[in-house]
């Protein structure tokens, strides 16, 4: 049974509360991995741009597969476990390198290896939390839910790879992330605590069927037109996003020589981004309709990634450039993925969501690694300053692919309209 419904909103929902407390304590420990690994990588077993992008695609490769394999079986079975397990596999994972290092046996191998099982697990993490939030706050709670957790999600991208710097400059870098495998444990603790029982019709003894599931999750997201358009968006914005993920540490670490920790604070501006993001959502739901909400902040936040490749020309002012880059890119896009998540849990299925999550887990984890690969390559052929342009450039796309396919879903709702009888 659902536990008794608050009376002022999910901070009065005790379940919501121990989901919540499990995000802080994740979250901000993924940041401290996220922004330690390609310092450890680079400053510590002294990697070139190519390893750095290899590790980068080793942290999201293996989600590819995941997203094919769990889909099914997220929509099949009890959320609440499979998120447990995530946690309790990913703080494993983390402290064997603090171990390694200890012992003077780190090596990129283990690294790369490190990445890729805590990126699957990751993987499956997020799978099961987007299907699981609906069974524990009701659909119609989703887009505030989703908002808090997304917000709380920000003061980590905030304060995480701050502390990360930090931590890398006291510590060492693989010191570091023993903070990170303790995060994880906090969570797992938290989410064991969760009262709520998800209703038997939301799990199914139906048999898992791999080829089908993935057929049904990619088939469901085709058929609504503007989750198809959120689909084909977010896969632009993965493959040009795998481009600052593969090289944004190379720019900030060697080619702008700043050190880790004011790295960190940059990246942690970010977080104060997307926290006012998470703010600005239900004002701008108020001032104009979702779709509009989420077209123009898409536009804004990507353009601000011209930014990046402008530091490189920006002299004392680049740090500043990166900065304002962090908080409006961040604020703007966190609103636009809000409302894609949202809108996702409110239109499809509910039987159908965890296929249909990792549909988009398939797409953005096939494209992401991609981009990292191909910029790369791209960065020792042309050099870092012309890849960064390209990825900025390219990032724009995703405004005319959701523009446009919503304009025809538009389209073709006026039709329907104008077709129906009057009277």
């Amino acid at each position: 049974m659902r536990a008794p419904w608050p009376s002022h909103g999910l901070w009065r929902h005790a379940d919501f509360l121990r989901l919540w407390a499990a995000q802080v304590g994740s979250a901000f420990g993924s940041r401290i991995t996220r922004t330690v690994l390609p310092i450890i990588a680079i400053l510590t077993i002294g990697a070139s741009p190519t390893e750095v992008a290899v590790l980068s695609v080793m942290s999201v490769a293996p989600g590819v597969l995941v997203g094919l394999f769990v889909g099914g079986t997220v929509d099949r079975r009890t959320k609440r476990p499979l998120l447990i397990g995530a946690d309790l596999l990913r703080a494993a994972l983390i402290f064997s390198v603090p171990l390694a290092a200890w012992w003077g046996a780190l090596s990129m191998w283990q690294l790369c290896i490190v990445a890729a099982l805590v990126g699957a697990a990751t993987t499956l993490f997020q799978i099961a939390d987007s299907s699981y939030l609906p069974a524990l706050v009701g659909p119609d709670h989703v887009l505030e839910g989703n908002a808090k957790l997304e917000a709380t999600d920000a003061v980590a991208e905030a304060g995480g790879p701050a502390l990360a710097g930090v931590l890398v400059q006291v510590l060492s870098a693989p010191m570091a992330l023993a903070f990170d495998g303790i995060s994880y444990l906090f969570s797992a603790a938290m989410l064991a605590r969760i009262r709520t029982r998800e209703t038997p019709s939301a799990v199914s003894e139906e048999q898992p069927r791999v080829r089908a599931d993935i057929a049904a999750g990619f088939r469901v997201c085709m058929s609504h037109p503007l989750v198809r358009a959120m689909l084909l968006a977010e896969g632009v914005m993965a493959f040009f996003g795998g481009f600052f993920m593969a090289l944004y540490m190379v720019l900030t670490l060697q080619t702008l020589a700043l050190p880790p920790a004011t790295v960190g604070l940059v990246i942690g501006v970010g977080g104060i981004g997307g926290f006012v993001g998470a703010l600005l959502v239900a004002p701008l739901g108020r001032w104009m309709r979702t779709t509009s909400a989420m077209l123009l902040c898409l536009a804004l936040g990507e353009a601000a990634s011209l930014l990046v490749p402008l530091s490189l020309q920006a002299g004392a002012m680049a740090v500043p450039a990166l900065m304002v880059h962090q908080f409006v890119g961040d604020a703007l896009l966190t609103v636009f993925l809000i409302h894609a998540v949202s809108l996702r849990q409110q239109t499809l299925p509910p039987e159908l969501l965890g296929r249909a999550n990792a549909s988009f887990h398939v797409v953005t984890g096939t494209l992401l690694p991609a981009g990292a690969l191909v910029a790369g390559l791209m960065a020792t052929a042309v050099g870092l300053s012309a890849t960064m342009w390209v990825s900025a450039l390219g990032g724009l796309l995703a405004v005319p692919v959701l523009w446009l396919a919503m304009r025809s879903t538009s389209a073709r709702a006026g039709r329907n309209a104008s077709t129906k009888p009057s009277g």
